[in-house]
């Protein structure tokens, strides 16, 4: 990706995390100051020791929830790639004060310190949750339905609060609404783990997954460098893509069911043992959208937005990276 970004100074939130870490790597490869900020309430340490002595790295541990925080970290910082917050939708029907309280409040002083600080850009982690009880596939940027849980409520917050502050303080804001994001660095652990690691540990260790629902579930799965690209172009993109949101996906869907029997193939030239293996069903998760495929148009055409990696294409890469480095 022939991006230059030499010399800039980045602040990444939530750089130990999934998402952050790669960008963070990313960009270290090409040459920028980067400023990662993360409480490690969901990122790793392990997902960044790499950079630790990078000189052209720094850590700040600290939390979004407290300003001063926020105000450090983007001290003389060019630009903001907000990606801190509390993800899944489960774990914000559990607990929704503190998705709110991280999602919204937190985002809020992100918000508050890169206006205060002169930050050039803001470009945030909004969601596909967003486009609620929508029926539309695919789904298109200005035509949402209502949210179907305190997950959503908050990155649809998020999107308003960005659309005021453009307006109020003459802010430059793009947000980016991420579907189903998966690739390496991205945990199969704890109860709010995505499906495609969960799936991928449990069928290495030749257990039996469990699909939630029938299978019919489509998703519009994207894989990570996808999103990676989206973050980069965003901060080279032009006066009049700012104050936007972009859909961020592969732009095609594929069921669970069909998830399923690609990653079997897959995995089975690493185990032939696996392709004996069934899939349970369980109930319904409350709160999920049945169907969620994205209209990718109008990122092509201002961000010039371009994603490489298919279904397929992401899975063969993220389970090379699964089986070389979490030793399963």
């Amino acid at each position: 990706m022939d991006i230059d970004l030499s010399g800039k100074k980045i602040l990444v939130t939530g750089g130990a995390g999934f998402i952050g870490s790669n960008l963070c790597e990313t960009l270290l490869n090409k040459n920028v100051l980067v400023v990662c900020l993360d409480n490690f309430s969901t990122g790793k340490r392990e997902n960044i020791s790499e950079f630790l002595e990078h000189p052209n790295f720094t850590l700040i541990k600290g939390d979004i929830r407290n300003l001063s925080d926020c105000l450090k970290a983007t001290l003389h910082v060019d630009f903001v790639l907000h990606q801190a917050a509390l993800g899944s939708v489960p774990r914000s029907i559990k607990d929704p004060i503190a998705s709110n309280e991280v999602n919204v409040s937190g985002f809020l002083n992100m918000l508050v310190a890169s206006k205060d600080n002169k930050v050039k850009r803001f470009v945030y982690a909004a969601s596909s949750s967003t486009y609620g009880d929508s029926k539309k596939l695919p789904k298109v940027e200005d035509e949402i339905g209502k949210p179907l849980s305190p997950y959503a409520v908050t990155k649809y917050v998020n999107e308003l609060y960005a659309d005021v502050f453009a307006k109020t303080y003459n802010m430059e804001l793009i947000g980016l609404r991420y579907f189903n994001v998966f690739g390496k660095k991205q945990t199969p652990e704890g109860a709010y783990a995505a499906v495609i690691p969960k799936f991928i540990s449990k069928l290495v260790g030749l257990e039996s997954p469990t699909i939630n629902g029938d299978g019919t579930n489509s998703r519009d799965f994207t894989y990570i460098d996808n999103v990676v690209q989206a973050n980069l172009l965003c901060l080279v993109a032009s006066k009049e893509a700012a104050n936007q949101v972009y859909n961020i996906a592969f732009g095609e869907r594929n069921t669970l069911s069909e998830l399923s029997v690609i990653l079997k193939e897959l995995l089975s030239k690493y185990n032939p043992e696996i392709m004996k293996i069934h899939f349970l069903n369980g109930p319904q998760r409350f709160g999920d959208i049945q169907h969620s495929h994205a209209d990718i148009t109008k990122a092509k055409k201002l961000l010039n937005y371009n994603p490489l990696f298919s279904l397929e294409d992401g899975l063969k890469a993220s389970i090379e990276w699964y089986w070389k480095n979490l030793n399963v």
